[in-house]
């Protein structure tokens, strides 16, 4: 794999220990990369769901000034419905559902927000057409 196109989006953290099972879980990634960095002093993880060259960066500083807000969000494909349900669920029961679960019929697919552990949005979705519209694009 080359390190070609949109690679990674870091976010500042308050406690990657936190935040690392938040996107273990509702968005199946795994620590790839861990290290602390000595020009801040600070830890950053890198997290993959190994399915393509794009990572997230979580990079710990002492307070999260601008935490990603429902329309600013990182969105992932979840496998059917029935598992956007069931993740709601658990997310209701831990208190970090915003909203949702909606359907918004094609290409906006059945979603929901999540609230990670500093208050970045996560969009947890089935149906919505990013693959086939990207797929689409390089046709033409």
């Amino acid at each position: 794999m080359t390190d070609l196109g949109f690679t990674h989006v870091a976010l500042a953290v308050t406690q990657v220990d936190q935040s690392i099972p938040f996107y273990a879980k509702y968005a199946r990634m795994q620590v790839i990369h861990r290290r602390t960095d000595p020009s801040i002093q600070s830890d950053v993880v890198w997290l993959s769901d190994l399915t393509r060259p794009f990572i997230i960066v979580l990079i710990e500083v002492p307070q999260v000034d601008a935490p990603l807000l429902p329309i600013g969000h990182l969105g992932v494909g979840i496998e059917s419905r029935e598992e956007v349900d069931r993740l709601c669920e658990e997310a209701q029961l831990e208190g970090v559902l915003i909203k949702g679960p909606q359907d918004g019929g094609s290409t906006v697919g059945y979603w929901a927000f999540l609230k990670d552990p500093d208050g970045h949005t996560l969009e947890i979705s089935y149906g919505q057409e990013v693959g086939f519209t990207v797929q689409q694009a390089s046709k033409n």
